[in-house]
């Protein structure tokens, strides 16, 4: 796999609502724990929507995992121009921060928000230029907007073999406590 989707939940969606939240840390740490045999079998490409919650962490994975894997790269394609502009001004200054240090950026849409088409064609886009997709969601937690990109990989998946990689919350759990085992010790 050359090229990988990763997206999942809205920070609100996990009641997820400043940078100071302390799940962060293991959500990016879950996703850098799927990305390293990736890059191991030779992944170049970390692709994410850039929505705020787990894509811009997923991003923040891979620009720190670029120090160890050079040839790594990473992109974020919104659905439209400009989707920081509904944002507070933290989020703002986070999301301009990441993109000092992306390798790619464009929106699908050149236009402003004009409706869920966008996004639509934005997961088309996403879906065919990637070889599978990293999804962190967890159904069992209740529906949630990842849900519907998860419905679309798996139907790539069983019609031309799209790799499916899920992070549950019972694989960030696995993460905290590995952390706070660890801590206990020093």
């Amino acid at each position: 796999m050359e090229n990988i989707l990763v997206t999942g939940y809205r920070a609100h969606e996990l009641g997820i609502y400043n940078s100071k939240h302390p799940g962060i840390p293991y959500i990016r740490q879950a996703i850098t724990n799927r990305l390293i045999p990736l890059l191991e079998e030779g992944l170049q490409w970390v692709i994410t929507p850039g929505q705020y919650g787990v894509d811009l962490w997923a991003i923040e994975a891979a620009i720190k995992l670029k120090s160890h894997y050079t040839n790594l790269k990473c992109s974020i394609l919104t659905a439209y121009q400009n989707p920081e502009d509904q944002w507070n001004e933290d989020k703002k200054t986070y999301f301009m921060e990441l993109m000092k240090e992306v390798d790619f950026y464009a929106p699908v849409s050149k236009s402003p928000y004009q409706g869920p088409w966008q996004f639509t064609a934005r997961d088309d886009l996403l879906l065919r230029k990637t070889d599978g997709i990293l999804l962190v969601y967890d159904e069992d937690a209740g529906d949630a907007s990842p849900r519907f990109i998860k419905e679309r990989a798996l139907k790539k998946q069983a019609a031309d073999g799209y790799r499916f990689i899920s992070i549950g919350s019972e694989d960030i759990q696995a993460v905290a406590d590995e952390e706070n085992m660890s801590q206990e010790y020093y």
